[in-house]
């Protein structure tokens, strides 16, 4: 792969096939380790399911791109084309600007000194719209929308769950918040998140909070509209609920951002299987202490990030579980211990630590696929269609967004 085939074309989309790349042949076996790798096929399989799901709700599926942060990821989810997409930081939203997308939420609370980047993008003709939950932002917004004669849509932010930030449904301010937007144009509509969902770890915990986000979200949307102000969008998701809601009435659109990866918190919720993780970190052992039962190996929080999600599910997952490198689990060895730039593997549940010499490269599945993905620049991407072989090709890198 030479250095032209790292580059993302213009637009940041590549597609990935299934053929072998051309001479010299990269696999698993020859990169640096540690390094992140992304199964396009399972990412595939991930967007369709939710896509599927969205289509039979009747809503329209907003993904959210702070998981992958990748133009060539968000190109597997709206079949190579630009398409709806939230963002957590205005970084991101102009790499997508640039990449073609020109319709974008930004979901994180607006910093009135952003607002500036955030109307340059609107005269580039990118519908950004900005998130709210206060009289100050919302005469912030209206401030800069009249001084730089460009409308800026505003959504305002509902708590559904006492989870983050938020007007409830009942708050006394939820209607002058919307007349403020409302008289400089800016009223977009309004957006909640159940991020409590993440602790719901059954399917009916899950379906009673996909509920909540919905009643909460339309019930806001009932008040302003009762107030005679127009809201066009009813915006709710969080991984666990997309997939649990079964009745999005009065919704118009779904979000979702780690489905694309899944990890294994959403595995210990139920929400997907081990099979559907698409991302992995692939590590190399470098050491063995036999007198206490590690393996050592080159990954560690900074190549796993110190994410500990499943430490409060009925099965801790450590730092995360061991693959080979075709993907398969290794009964029973968990990565359990991480410093900088060491992981520690041991066995669990009276399973035998396995005999890996030394330079083994091994997959590292994550607790957090959003965190593990911030360590690192990008994708080494494979196409795991089953039967995978024992050293998987090396499709394509893939970049990601950082900063802010």
């Amino acid at each position: 792969m030479t250095a032209a085939d790292r580059r993302l074309p213009e637009g940041g989309q590549r597609p990935v096939t299934t053929t072998a790349p051309t001479a010299p042949a990269r696999t698993l076996a020859d990169p640096d380790t540690p390094f992140a790798v992304v199964d396009a096929h399972r990412v595939r399989r991930n967007a369709e399911r939710l896509a599927r799901h969205a289509d039979r709700l009747g809503v329209t599926l907003r993904p959210h791109v702070k998981t992958a942060k990748s133009l060539d990821v968000a190109a597997l989810l709206h079949d190579g084309a630009p398409g709806p997409v939230t963002v957590s930081t205005l970084a991101e939203a102009e790499a997508f600007a640039d990449g073609g997308h020109d319709d974008i939420t930004y979901a994180v609370g607006i910093d009135p000194h952003k607002l500036p980047r955030v109307i340059a993008l609107l005269r580039r003709g990118v519908t950004l719209r900005v998130l709210l939950d206060s009289a100050a932002q919302a005469t912030a917004v209206a401030e800069a929308a009249r001084e730089a004669g460009v409308a800026v849509p505003a959504q305002i932010e509902i708590d559904c769950d006492g989870h983050r930030g938020g007007l409830r449904p009942d708050a006394p301010e939820l209607v002058d918040v919307g007349r403020v937007l409302h008289e400089a144009g800016c009223l977009d509509g309004v957006l909640t998140h159940a991020g409590e969902s993440y602790f719901a770890h059954t399917a009916e915990e899950r379906r009673r909070a996909a509920e909540g986000e919905r009643d909460a979200a339309v019930a806001a949307a009932g008040r302003l509209r009762a107030a005679g102000l127009p809201v066009p969008v009813v915006s709710v998701g969080s991984t666990p609920t997309a997939h649990a809601a079964e009745d999005l009435t009065g919704v118009t659109e779904l979000r979702a951002g780690n489905y694309v990866f899944f990890d294994l918190v959403m595995a210990g919720l139920g929400v997907c299987e081990l099979d559907d993780l698409a991302l992995s970190v692939v590590v190399t052992v470098i050491g063995h202490r036999p007198e206490y039962g590690r393996i050592i190996t080159d990954g560690g929080w900074m190549a796993m990030s110190r994410d500990r999600g499943t430490s409060a599910q009925p099965q801790d997952q450590g730092y995360g579980l061991v693959a080979r490198l075709d993907g398969r689990l290794v009964p029973g060895l968990v990565m359990t211990a991480a410093s900088q730039e060491h992981g520690t593997l041991t066995a669990r549940d009276g399973a035998r630590l396995p005999d890996l010499p030394i330079g083994t490269r091994l997959r590292v599945l994550p607790n957090h696929a959003c965190a593990t993905a911030a360590q690192h620049h990008g994708y080494h991407v494979v196409d795991g269609t089953p039967p995978a072989p024992s050293a998987p090709a090396i499709q394509a890198v893939w970049n990601r967004v950082a900063g802010w």
